[in-house]
């Protein structure tokens, strides 16, 4: 019997060091191709921007023009990652064409563990963290989860697999 894939249908993307530069409003010039194929894969709604820089109450300027230079959708949001995990699996239920019946149907795409991938599993979604995004981090959060993952992994520790 081989192996099952998630049935991915919605995406959710970080910003900052994912696709754009930290406090960025472009598609960083290295990743645009890689980016247009990911809008055409998840067409529309089903793809979503989720940062904590563009798109919270004090940034809505901001994601506005992100919206205008993606071309993809941001999330407006009061509650910070990973605290708005609720209402973005609301948000993708709200579009019937999208077909997102559980969390386990949406991939989270970030470079922060203690926020992306931690929304992802408090939501039930899949998560894909970027351990080398547009830049390399070198403050302190960015450093110790990078030291985390081979910490845990060599222990044995494993990521929960959301419930398909």
């Amino acid at each position: 019997m081989g192996k099952t894939w998630p049935d991915i249908k919605a995406v959710v993307l970080d910003k900052d060091n994912c696709f754009a530069v930290k406090r960025g409003i472009y598609v960083y010039k290295p990743y645009k191709d890689h980016f247009k194929l990911l809008r055409e894969a998840y067409p529309g709604p089903r793809l979503l921007i989720v940062s904590n820089s563009a798109g919270t109450d004090r940034h809505v300027a901001e994601a506005d023009i992100v919206e205008e230079t993606t071309g993809v959708k941001v999330f407006r949001h009061s509650t910070k990652k990973p605290g708005c995990g609720q209402q973005v699996l609301e948000h993708f239920r709200s579009f019937p064409e999208i077909g997102v019946s559980k969390p386990s149907e949406i991939a989270v795409v970030g470079d922060r563990l203690f926020t992306d991938v931690l929304m992802a599993n408090l939501m039930g979604a899949f998560s894909v963290w970027v351990k080398n995004g547009v830049f390399d981090e070198k403050g302190l959060v960015s450093r110790l989860e990078k030291g985390l993952v081979p910490f845990l992994t060599s222990r044995g520790f494993k990521a929960p697999a959301p419930d398909t």
